[in-house]
């Protein structure tokens, strides 16, 4: 499942743009409850890789510590291997750019029990690279199982449609 993120330009163009990279587990084993854009704080050769859509948020998460956000455990490897500093961490902790408001509301939904934070996907909003972070809840099994049956059925709808 893909986000299309649409932005409206003045001649009334629209311009659909896929993400970079994606978290495909997040939205199956996580129940979301609030979606932030965020702005990172990123290397010239880390941008170049997520533009090649290159890089991994499966087990990344977000905390906030001192009144700013960090993006953890991302994966972002170098663009070009043999020109990167040789300290160079490719799962080093990244700053997200947020309002004080979106990040006291992040701290709220950190500290409440049985509540995480993790990215769902990172694209590109003009020339910037955004990520999509939520705020969201564990899903049971038995949930899982339910979501698993509806996309089922909903996709054999649509099968039966598209033969009529």
């Amino acid at each position: 499942m893909f986000f299309i993120v649409v932005n409206f330009l003045p001649l009334g163009i629209l311009v659909y743009m896929a993400p970079l990279i994606h978290n495909k587990k997040a939205l199956f084993n996580y129940e979301v409850i609030e979606t932030f854009r965020a702005g990172m704080e990123l290397f010239g050769f880390e941008v170049k890789s997520l533009r090649n859509h290159q890089g991994s948020l499966d087990g990344s998460h977000v905390t906030v510590r001192g009144g700013e956000a960090y993006l953890l455990n991302t994966t972002i490897p170098p663009f070009q291997a043999a020109n990167t500093p040789k300290s160079y961490d490719p799962r080093r902790n990244r700053r997200l750019l947020l309002m004080k408001k979106e990040i006291a509301v992040l701290a709220r939904y950190e500290s409440q029990k049985g509540l995480t934070i993790v990215p769902i996907s990172v694209y590109n909003d003009n020339r910037k690279l955004k990520v999509e972070i939520a705020a969201v809840k564990p899903r049971k099994k038995f949930d899982k199982r339910e979501l698993l049956k509806k996309r089922d059925a909903d996709r054999e709808s649509q099968r039966t449609l598209k033969d009529q």
